[in-house]
C-alpha cells in the first residue's frame, strides 16, 4: 500500500538486471570542495579566487591530456591491425 503523496521515485527493478548508477558532479563544485573553499570565499577573496581558478585550469588540462592519450592508444591499436 502506498500512501497518497508518497510515490516511489523509481519503479522497482526486475530481479537479475544489472544496474549502473551515475553520479554527476559539477567540476567547479568538486574543485571548491577539494580546495576547501566556499562560494563566498571565492567571490570575496582574490587569493581564493586565483587558487580555485588554477585548480580549474589544471583539471581541464588533465582532462584534455587523458583524452589525447586515450585517442592515441586507440589510433595505435588501429595501426597495428593492418
Amino acid at each position: 500500500m502506498v500512501l497518497p503523496g508518497f510515490h516511489p521515485r523509481f519503479p522497482p527493478l526486475p530481479v537479475g538486471t544489472d544496474t549502473e548508477y551515475v553520479l554527476t558532479q559539477r567540476p567547479l563544485r568538486r574543485i571548491m570542495a577539494f580546495a576547501g573553499r566556499s562560494i563566498d570565499e571565492v567571490v570575496n577573496c582574490p587569493i581564493a579566487k586565483r587558487q580555485v581558478a588554477h585548480y580549474f585550469k589544471l583539471g581541464r588540462w588533465m582532462d584534455r591530456r587523458i583524452e589525447m592519450l586515450e585517442l592515441e592508444s586507440q589510433w595505435n591499436e588501429l595501426g597495428r591491425q593492418r
